[in-house]
C-alpha cells in the first residue's frame, strides 16, 4: 500500500466515526439511547437494516462465491421480499403498539418471564458468536494479504466500533451506517467498472457475460429438489423466508434498527426499501465476483489466493510438488485464455466432439483448473494444517491489491472495514440493549432512573464488545465465512421464530408448553446440524415447525390429562 492509500483509508474511517459521535452526543435516556428517540426516516431505517446485514463478510465471501460458484447464491435471498411483507403486516404493528425496546419484551406479555429470557439468551448466544466473526472476517484476510498482525487488527476494529457504539447508542449506529453504505456502494461500483475496463479492448460486457456463462457461472436458478444442492429456488423461497423472518422479525440487531423509525409508516417503508434493494445488491456483488472470474481468464492467477498458504508450502518439503502444479496451471491458463478469446468472437468455436459427445473447451479447461486447485489444497494441508487452504474469501482482496490504482486500494479497504464496523456496531448495540432490558432491568428489584439503565446498557455493550474481540482472536476460518454466519443463525433462528409465531397466532398454547418445546427443539436442531440431516437453510423451517408442533402437542397432552390449566398465565 502507498501513502495515498493509507490517507484515503484513514480519512474515510476517521470521518465516519467522528461524524457519528458528533451527531449523537448527549443521549440522556433509554428512549434515546436504545430506540434513537424514534426519529429515523425510512431511508435511514432501510440503509441501517441493509448495513447491519451487509458485513465485511458479504463483500469478501460473496465475491469469492461468485468467482468459484457463480450466481446461484442469489437464490438464498429469494425469501426476503416475502419476509419483509409479513414483518410489515404482523411484526411491526405489534412492536409499535406495545412500544417495546426489544423484540423479546412482547414474549413476557404473551407468555411469561422465563420464555422471554430463554428467547433473549438464545439470541445472545448466536449473535455474540456472529459479532466475533464479523470482526474476525476482515481481520484474518487483511492480515494474510497485507502482513498486518491479526490480533492487533481484531483489537483495533473492535475498539473503534465499541467507542462510537457505546458513546452514541442506536442513533450513532444508524447515522454512521448511512455514511458506511455510501462508501460501500461507491467502492463496489468503482471496482466493477474498473474490472470491465481491465478486460481486453475487444471483449465487451456482453462478451464477458457469455464467457462467464460458458464457465458455468451464470446459472441463476435451480428448480431441483435435490438436498445435495445447497442453493435452489425452493431452499431460497421456503428456507430463506423462514430465515429472513427470524432474522428481521426476532433478531434484536435488526429489530432495533426499525424500532428507531419515526412512526409505523417510516418503519414499514424502510423494510420494504430493504426488501426491494437487497436482492439486486446481492446480485451485483455476485456479478462483481463473476467478472473477476472473467478477468482471470485473460490474466495470470495464483494457484491459491491466500498468500500465507503459498508461503507455507514454499517453505516446506512439498515446494517442488506445488511448483509443478503451478506449471500445469500456467499451461492450462494459456489454453483457457485462447478459448475465451475464440468464444467471445465465435461461440460455435467452443464446441468439440469426443466419442460422439459434444463438449465445451471453456468448461473443460475450467474443470482442469478446479482439479489443480484441489490438488494444491491437499498439498497445503500436508505442508501446514495451521494455514487455511480454502481461498474463496481471499479472491476479491487479491484482485484489489494487485490490480487497482493507488488511492482506490485505500477506498476498497475502507469499504471492507466500513462493512465490518457497521454490522458489528448493530450487533453490539443489540446485545447491550437485550442484556440490559430483558435480563438486567427485569430482574432488578428496586426502582432505578433512566440514566442508570443508559449506563448499564453502555456497560453491557462494552462487555459484549470485549467478548466479540476475544471470539475474533480465537476464531478459525471456515469453508466460507458468509456461510458460517448463516449457519450459526439457522441453528437458532428457526426455534426463536417458532416461539414468536406461537405467540402471534396460536393463542391455545401457553408458556410452559412453549418453554419446554423450545428447549427440546434446540437440542434436536443441534443434533440435526451436526448429524448433517439437511442443508443448513432448511434448519430454519425445520426448527420453526418443530417448535410449533412440539408446543401444540405438549399443550394438548397436558390439557387432556387435567381439567385445570397447566398454569395461571
Amino acid at each position: 500500500m502507498e501513502i495515498i492509500d493509507w490517507v484515503v483509508l484513514g480519512a474515510t474511517l476517521v470521518f465516519i466515526v467522528v461524524y457519528g459521535a458528533y451527531k449523537t452526543q448527549g443521549s440522556k435516556n433509554v428512549e434515546d439511547y436504545i430506540r434513537g428517540g424514534n426519529t429515523s426516516k425510512w431511508w435511514t431505517v432501510g440503509l441501517s437494516v441493509m448495513a447491519t446485514q451487509a458485513s465485511a463478510i458479504t463483500f469478501l465471501s460473496t465475491t469469492g462465491q461468485g468467482f468459484y460458484s457463480g450466481m446461484g447464491f442469489v437464490q438464498f435471498y429469494f425469501g426476503l421480499p416475502i419476509a419483509m411483507v409479513i414483518i410489515c403486516l404482523v411484526f411491526i404493528p405489534i412492536y409499535h403498539r406495545l412500544k417495546v425496546f426489544t423484540a423479546y419484551e412482547y414474549l413476557e406479555s404473551r407468555f411469561d418471564l422465563k420464555t422471554r429470557s430463554l428467547a433473549a439468551i438464545l439470541f445472545l448466544i448466536q449473535r455474540s458468536l456472529a459479532a466475533g466473526i464479523t470482526i474476525y472476517a476482515p481481520a484474518i484476510i487483511l492480515s494474510a494479504v497485507l502482513g498486518w498482525n491479526l490480533t492487533m487488527l481484531n483489537i483495533v476494529i473492535g475498539v473503534i466500533v465499541i467507542a462510537y457504539t457505546v458513546s452514541g447508542g442506536t442513533k450513532a449506529v444508524s447515522v454512521t451506517q448511512k455514511q458506511q453504505m455510501a462508501v460501500i456502494f461507491i467502492g463496489m461500483f468503482i471496482a466493477f467498472f474498473l474490472i470491465l475496463d481491465y478486460l481486453p479492448e475487444d471483449i465487451s460486457f456482453s462478451d464477458a457475460l457469455s464467457i462467464a456463462g460458458a464457465g458455468d457461472r451464470m446459472e441463476l436458478l435451480d428448480f431441483s429438489f435435490d438436498f445435495n444442492n445447497r442453493y435452489t429456488v425452493w431452499s431460497g423461497v421456503i428456507g430463506g423466508t423462514f430465515l429472513m423472518l427470524s432474522y428481521f422479525g426476532t433478531d434484536q440487531s435488526q429489530v432495533q434498527r426499525y424500532l428507531s423509525g419515526k412512526n409505523i409508516r417510516e418503519m414499514r417503508l424502510g423494510m420494504i426499501f430493504n426488501g426491494v434493494l437487497k436482492i439486486p445488491m446481492q446480485f451485483f456483488i455476485l456479478l462483481v465476483g463473476v467478472m473477476v472470474f472473467v478477468f482471470y481468464q485473460f490474466n495470470a492467477t495464483p494457484l491459491n489466493f491466500n498468500p500465507m498458504a503459498t508461503e507455507a508450502v514454499y517453505a516446506s518439503e512439498y515446494a517442488d510438488e506445488y511448483k509443478a502444479i503451478e506449471k500445469r496451471l500456467e499451461t492450462n491458463h494459456q489454453s483457457q485464455k485462447e478459448a475465451a478469446y475464440k468464444y467471445a468472437k465465435d461461440p460455435a468455436s467452443d464446441a468439440y466432439q469426443e466419442n460422439g459427445k459434444e463438449f465445451s473447451y471453456i468448461s473443460t479447461y475450467e474443470k482442469v483448473d478446479r482439479q489443480l486447485r484441489e490438488e494444491a489444497k491437499v498439498i497445503i494441508k500436508k505442508a501446514s494444517d495451521q494455514v487455511e487452504s480454502n481461498d474463496k474469501d481471499y479472491v476479491f482482496i487479491h484482485f484489489i491489491l494487485n490490480n487497482l490504482p493507488k488511492g482506490l486500494i485505500g477506498l476498497l479497504l475502507a469499504v471492507i472495514l466500513s462493512a465490518a464496523m457497521s454490522s458489528t456496531a448493530s450487533e453490539l448495540n443489540a446485545l447491550g440493549a437485550t442484556t440490559s432490558i430483558d435480563l438486567y432491568k427485569r430482574n432488578v428489584r428496586e426502582e432505578k432512573d433512566d440514566q442508570h439503565y443508559v449506563n448499564a446498557t453502555k456497560l453491557f455493550t462494552l462487555g459484549w464488545g470485549v467478548l466479540a474481540i476475544i471470539v475474533a482472536c480465537t476464531a478459525s476460518l471456515f469453508e466460507n465465512l458468509i456461510q458460517l454466519v448463516n449457519i450459526i443463525g439457522s441453528i437458532f433462528y428457526g426455534n426463536i421464530l417458532g416461539i414468536f409465531l406461537l405467540a402471534f397466532f396460536v393463542k391455545y398454547v401457553r408458556s410452559n408448553a412453549v418453554f419446554i418445546a423450545a428447549l427440546i427443539t434446540q437440542a434436536i436442531v443441534l443434533i440435526g446440524y451436526f448429524g448433517d440431516w439437511m442443508p443448513y437453510l432448511w434448519l430454519n423451517l425445520f426448527g420453526c415447525a418443530l417448535a410449533v408442533g412440539i408446543a401444540i402437542l405438549i399443550e394438548t397432552l397436558f390439557r387432556s390429562t387435567t381439567k385445570t390449566p397447566i398454569e395461571n398465565s
